[in-house]
């Protein structure tokens, strides 16, 4: 019975073979959980290494997602900015397009006004010449209704922005820079000047008719 108890290792109670059974034991072969025990460190150094690390990682991770909603932002004002300057262009693109259609139809109306200003008096009473002052008559019902104007424009002080001079009048009936005659007429859309007046533009020198 003693020769049993002399065979198991560590029977006697000392450490050291104790120590080598189980070193001997693994060796032989343990579970994987006893082989992640046996590597961990669990040394007051080492856990602090590992906080410290984990720390970094952290820092690390939280600036570049930052950087990256910093980027997002960056993109989503860019792309909002895009999207009000296309939708800017493409209204002025427009708009501009809808100006020089109603150019040319005013270029049309007044060919028409022109054209009724100057029948002779023996074919104002014909039925064409009534047809044709009916058309002119819708076609001004229709400008009007897009909100066309006629600016006035005889008889008043010069206005660059309304209107364009393209003769002079020396005169001394009126005050310089009236306008003497309304060559074309200008027009408004809104408030905003549509075509601007062609003008002939009074010009007198003062000083030179007090001297005469």
């Amino acid at each position: 019975m003693n020769d049993k108890t002399n065979g198991a290792p560590g029977a006697n109670g000392d450490p050291q073979q104790a120590e080598q059974a189980k070193t001997s034991a693994a060796k032989r072969g343990g579970t994987r959980a006893e082989e992640r025990i046996a590597a961990l460190d669990t040394s007051g150094a080492s856990l602090s290494d590992q906080l410290a690390q984990l720390s970094a990682e952290l820092e690390a991770a939280e600036r570049r997602a930052t950087e990256a909603e910093a980027g997002w932002q960056r993109a989503r004002a860019d792309f909002a900015n895009l999207k009000r300057r296309t939708e800017e262009e493409r209204a002025e693109s427009a708009s501009m397009a809808a100006d020089r259609l109603l150019i040319r139809v005013l270029d049309v109306a007044d060919d028409f006004d022109l054209a009724v200003e100057h029948v002779p008096e023996d074919a104002k009473d014909s039925p064409w010449v009534e047809g044709i002052s009916a058309i002119d008559r819708k076609l001004r019902m229709l400008l009007e209704a897009e909100g066309i104007s006629i600016m006035e424009g005889e008889g008043a002080p010069f206005d660059p922005h309304t209107q364009q001079a393209i003769s002079y009048e020396d005169t001394a009936d009126v005050p310089d820079g009236t306008v003497t005659k309304v060559i074309q007429r200008g027009y408004t859309i809104g408030d905003r000047v549509l075509r601007p007046a062609l003008v002939a533009v009074a010009r007198n020198d003062v000083a030179g008719n007090n001297d005469d």
